[in-house]
């Protein structure tokens, strides 16, 4: 089949905090098993077709994606960068138009990178048949059969039977209350809009110029007078800025005649919640979920998640507890789905906990803020074989580097030396240096800083492999 999988990878998935935060949301987390929800997306559609992926991720998360990427060993995918957020209607099109660029009669299949399905081979079914559906003429979106009444999802109302197991799309309906629910659960013609969608790129494109012309101009703009960078397509921020903001159903959907749905009935869930985890993972035979450093005693029906610490509960029951090595959540069961509550009030008190975890991802490696006080600061930075930190300065602070494992090559002014395990050296006040790994193993190292003023803006870099040109990435 002639299909370009487009993966959606630009969530925050407050309601998963602490865990999920937006410069580590939850589709980069390994919430299930070994992959990534990012990476099960990319493995689900392995064999589906052999032209590679395209990615429209956000500038924050461009290094994680390229990095979870080249983990899977998939070649040649195309990574387009949005400057900033304007929904899924645009976000589409800019692939779509990337798309067209090189395969003029390709299939379009639109996923979202933070959602599992359990069924690969039912997935599989029904996305050859939306591919038929595609071939003629229609805009496909895949309807989750539902197992309860949910009040969490929007609808599809599937109308007369169309194409290749399909059916009209008789309306979208938005979130309903339990009574509403209820009723469309029995009435058996209504879907859980996925956020699943699949058509010919030049189909989708005509549509949103029928509906939609100022989004079109604006994104056929960004794409033109964007620019390559390394792994990445950059879009351009003046032009992208200017497009408005709309999802595909709203833009679309809604109002083309050659809406069709597929009943998708797969193991189908977008982990929307610690409570919609906690089904997903193996109970003990008190109904507890628990991962990482956990001790239970007499705790029925509870999730209990440990990323960092131990932590133990005895004597309680449906709730959900989450440590981090910066933030602890407790919540009942019932309440899950206000985590973002939290989050938006971490927001008003402009708390980092809102938005980053006490360990930072960046391409080098990372590196974890284990200690800080008046005028210092103590970081363990891991940087990846063959790879290397920016040559810079810092106006504010000096720096003392003390390795754990591996060998360091450090640049320090008009010197370059190594430095081996349990060996240190002191980067002065001003001094330009670099960092970095030449070995085949990871370098694990301990810095600690000292000075007026410690924070990440305090880089003036000089040389860069990685095309930043700010501090806080």
């Amino acid at each position: 089949m002639n299909i370009v999988p487009v993966i959606l990878s630009g969530g925050s998935g407050t309601r998963l905090w602490p865990l999920s935060r937006k410069t580590y949301p939850k589709q980069f987390l390994n919430l299930l098993d070994d992959k990534s929800l990012f990476q099960g997306t990319l493995y689900r559609i392995q064999g589906l077709s052999d032209l590679p992926p395209v990615i429209v991720t956000s500038e924050q998360h461009r290094f994680l994606a390229a990095e979870q990427v080249r983990q899977q060993e998939i070649k040649n995918a195309a990574i387009i960068l949005e400057p900033v957020g304007r929904n899924t209607a645009p976000a589409i099109a800019v692939a779509a138009m990337q798309i067209l660029s090189q395969h003029d009669e390709a299939v379009a299949l639109v996923l979202p990178s933070d959602h599992i399905i359990q069924d690969r081979e039912t997935f599989f079914h029904a996305v050859k048949s939306g591919y038929q559906a595609a071939e003629a003429g229609k805009l496909v979106t895949f309807g989750i059969v539902p197992t309860k009444a949910e009040t969490g999802f929007g609808y599809i109302k599937s109308g007369s039977a169309s194409v290749s197991d399909s059916f009209e799309v008789a309306s979208f309906v938005e979130k309903p209350d339990q009574e509403t629910a209820e009723k469309y659960l029995s009435a058996g013609n209504y879907f859980w809009n996925s956020g699943m969608f699949m058509f010919h790129a030049k189909r989708y494109l005509d549509e949103l110029e029928k509906h939609q012309p100022e989004m079109i101009v604006a994104c056929r703009e960004a794409l033109a007078h964007g620019e390559e960078d390394h792994d990445f397509y950059r879009l351009n921020t003046e032009a992208f800025t200017q497009c408005p903001s709309d999802s595909i159903d709203y833009a679309v959907m809604e109002k083309t005649r050659d809406a069709v749905v597929i009943p998708l009935d797969a193991g189908w869930d977008d982990v929307g919640s610690w409570t919609a985890l906690a089904t997903l993972n193996a109970h003990d035979e008190s109904g507890n979920t628990f991962h990482g450093d956990v001790i239970i005693e007499n705790t029925q029906n509870s999730l209990v998640y440990s990323d960092h610490r131990l932590v133990s509960a005895v004597g309680v029951k449906d709730l959900v507890i989450v440590e981090t090595p910066d933030a602890v959540l407790v919540a009942h069961k019932s309440e899950a789905q206000n985590v973002g509550k939290i989050v938006a009030q971490l927001k008003l008190d402009s708390r980092p906990e809102a938005t980053e975890h006490r360990l930072i991802y960046r391409p080098w490696g990372h590196y974890d803020s284990i200690d800080c006080g008046d005028r210092f600061q103590v970081k363990r930075i891991t940087v990846n074989p063959g790879s290397e930190l920016s040559l810079q300065k810092h106006h504010h602070r000096a720096e003392h580097w003390i390795v754990v494992t591996g060998t360091a090559e450090v640049t320090c002014d008009d010197s370059i030396f190594l430095l081996k395990e349990n060996e240190s050296t002191f980067i002065p006040l001003g001094s330009v240096h670099r960092l970095a790994n030449r070995g085949q193993i990871p370098l694990e190292m301990i810095e600690v800083q000292s000075g007026s003023y410690l924070g990440e803006d305090d880089i003036v870099r000089l040389d860069d492999n990685y095309g930043r040109k700010g501090t806080n990435q």
